[in-house]
């Protein structure tokens, strides 16, 4: 399958800001079931790019002259193959196995993130994975707006609804229970007559028999050729798209819109 994404996000602010750094996780890279066929990313500004520890790509914008808005510009178009059972198998990023089982702010297990990990059964096969899946969407109905940016796994099951990105975190921070590595993935997804998915979290999770399976806990299915992957990380705080901080500006509003249209491959 070829998608075609399109993703724009727009920072204004009340008053001038005199200096920002934004880090941007807006890059796909060739991996399973993945390839790149082009991509740029726009900017107002110089891009200096490097690679992060999970071997996601990172561009850092540095504004330090007076500004209002930052108007970022991403396209491009990706081909996707479908994977069997979300299966990835390969170790990418080259960090350790045991560094996906620690809890991070995010993640961090109580004791109800601790009872809803042993109702589940064995994770050592995807079905389980999918069962997991489906008893998270029991306890935390998707609702947009339900949840911040901030949130943890602990505060949405509290409130028995969030997102995808909460989702994702309480699958992770069950596995992690588990001792089963899991990590955060930020991507893209064609979302067919829900466009407002189009952004998207999911998880991969490691099967010492299989490898990396990918699952999208918010669908309740493995992650296959409508997913487009663009960084990972132990949680949305090591995955995000774009982080940054500023000195001035008083209030910031933000605007996404993001489209992303699929095409089968002939």
């Amino acid at each position: 399958m070829r998608l075609a994404i399109q993703h724009e996000t727009t920072y204004r602010y009340e008053s001038p800001v005199q200096y920002s750094i934004q880090q941007l996780r807006l890059t796909p890279s060739n991996a399973s079931g993945q390839l790149v066929r082009q991509w740029h990313v726009e900017a107002p500004g110089k891009l200096d790019t490097s690679v992060d520890a999970y071997g996601n790509t990172l561009h850092t914008l540095v504004l330090t002259r007076p500004h209002c808005e930052i108007r970022l510009r991403v396209s491009g178009e990706v081909d996707t193959l479908p994977l069997h059972d979300g299966r990835l198998g390969e170790l990418v990023g080259g960090v350790p196995l045991e560094h996906f089982t620690c809890a991070t702010r995010l993640t961090e297990a109580n004791d109800g993130i601790r009872a809803l990990a042993g109702e589940t059964g064995a994770l050592d096969r995807p079905a389980g994975l999918i069962e997991l899946a489906d008893r998270i969407r029991d306890c935390v109905a998707y609702e947009k707006g339900a949840t911040e940016v901030a949130s943890t796994a602990a505060d949405a099951l509290n409130a028995g609804k969030g997102v995808c990105q909460d989702h994702a975190h309480l699958m992770i921070a069950c596995c992690r229970v588990r001792g089963v590595p899991a990590r955060y993935v930020s991507g893209y997804i064609d979302g067919g007559d829900a466009p407002q998915t189009a952004s998207h979290a999911w998880v991969d999770v490691w099967l010492n028999a299989i490898g990396w399976v990918s699952i999208d806990v918010s669908s309740g299915e493995f992650a296959s050729d409508r997913y487009c992957r663009i960084a990972q990380g132990r949680d949305y705080d090591a995955a995000a798209p774009v982080r940054g901080t500023r000195i001035g500006g008083r209030e910031e509003r933000l605007q996404v819109t993001v489209r992303v249209n699929a095409d089968a491959l002939q």
